[in-house]
């Protein structure tokens, strides 16, 4: 284990960690066409503010919700076929996601239960990110990932 470096009451890496995906449906796109943006910034800042003090944040992004600037790669043909837009069947859409480095599923849970912007239409799927080390060691392309997040301080 190792300190994490550049956060303030950093704590030492756990190494299980786990994406917390926001997804949204029309109905919450149309809820948040009424919600205060500086309120919605505020709200999220404090949230992430939170799990930085806590040293679980490992990244955060929002997405752009302009699905007209969207492209899908289909990748059952070849070449792979490249369309305007979202999956056409698609009911929600992935707004978002933090990446928390945290002890259990269990508390990745307890924080996805606490994230703001809650509300009818709004969901959030928790995945396990797969660890270096799940790899097999010596394949040379693990080898080099493995070297390539060390001279990033990613390891």
């Amino acid at each position: 284990e190792q300190p994490r470096p550049g956060l303030p009451g950093a704590r030492r890496i756990r190494l299980m960690k786990y994406m917390l995906i926001m997804r949204a449906n029309d109905e919450a796109f149309e809820a948040f066409a009424d919600y205060d943006f500086e309120q919605m910034l505020e709200t999220m800042g404090r949230f992430n503010e939170e799990m930085i003090d806590a040293g679980v944040l490992v990244a955060a992004e929002g997405l752009d919700q302009d699905v007209n600037d969207t492209v899908v790669v289909d990748y059952s043909q070849t070449p792979p076929v490249v369309t305007d837009g979202p999956y056409g069947e698609t009911k929600e859409l992935f707004g978002g996601f933090w990446i928390l480095d945290v002890a259990s599923k269990e508390e990745a849970v307890e924080w996805a239960k606490r994230a703001p912007m809650a509300g009818p239409g709004m969901k959030s799927e928790i995945r396990r990110v797969a660890s270096i080390d799940e790899f097999p060691q010596d394949n040379v392309w693990v080898q080099k990932e493995r070297a390539w997040r060390e001279a990033t301080g990613q390891l």
